[in-house]
């Protein structure tokens, strides 16, 4: 058939779906330029570092029981991956402790998060209030420093009461809370100086007076379940601070 003998709107039409075809082809070639892939990022291993006392290295409860690393476990259920979880941390560590032990560690900075929970041996050694206050700060600067410093990655834990646990019964229990609140406020209070988010678990250490499932098998320190509860609580907080 000759191009003369098509009707005048058949040739529009014709010349529409040519010019179509055209843009298609061309389309197809631009979103195939190697230059115009949207690469999807490769997943960020977060790195994080603990500080403090045996709560924090999870006395008398197995590793996995441990709150830091129930923490990994539940953020990698998020998929969130973890290349590097570094635990400073000792039974029986004070605050100058944990400056000393901080000095003897191989740190590889920036952290993602960092964590800081210490002064329950201050309090039970009876140190000074000003003493805990001055090297507190020092360990906030630290922490700081670790992340980078963001003091956004920051998290400060509070002391646990240990005056609600079976070890302290020969103990004067009220005075303990007490001195545990005085430590803690200080914690809060430089907290806020350097802009850090605080997370009292005090609370459910409390708990432990009524519930003998909250303490492990030694009397003293927290078991499974009540590392479980801490991070729940600090949970919210954590994914926050990594995403």
């Amino acid at each position: 058939m000759k191009l003369s003998n098509i009707s005048n709107s058949t040739k529009k039409v014709l010349s529409i779906l040519l010019i179509l075809i055209i843009a298609s082809s061309f389309a197809i070639y631009i979103n195939n330029f190697p230059g115009n892939k949207i690469m999807t990022p490769l997943p960020h291993n977060q790195k994080i570092i603990l500080m403090g006392d045996s709560y924090t290295i999870g006395q008398s409860v197995n590793v996995k029981d441990r709150w830091p690393v129930q923490l990994e476990n539940k953020l990698t259920t998020e998929g969130i991956l973890i290349s590097e979880l570094k635990i400073i941390a000792q039974t029986g560590w004070t605050t100058s402790d944990l400056i000393r032990g901080i000095e003897n560690e191989i740190t590889n900075p920036p952290y993602d998060l960092v964590t800081l929970l210490i002064g329950v041996n201050n309090q039970f050694r009876n140190e000074g209030i000003d003493k805990f206050r001055d090297e507190l700060i020092l360990l906030m600067k630290q922490a700081i420093e670790f992340a980078g410093g963001n003091s956004f990655k920051v998290l400060i834990i509070s002391i646990p009461d240990w005056g609600a646990t079976p070890f302290a019964e020969n103990f004067d229990r009220d005075l303990i809370a007490s001195e545990i609140d005085l430590f803690n406020s200080i914690t809060l209070e430089q907290s806020n100086v350097f802009n850090l988010t605080f997370i009292d678990i005090t609370p459910i250490s409390r708990q432990a007076i009524d519930n003998p499932l909250l303490i492990a098998e030694d009397g003293l320190h927290p078991s499974m379940e009540m590392y479980r509860q801490w991070v729940d609580l600090m949970f919210p907080t954590v994914l926050a601070i990594l995403n």
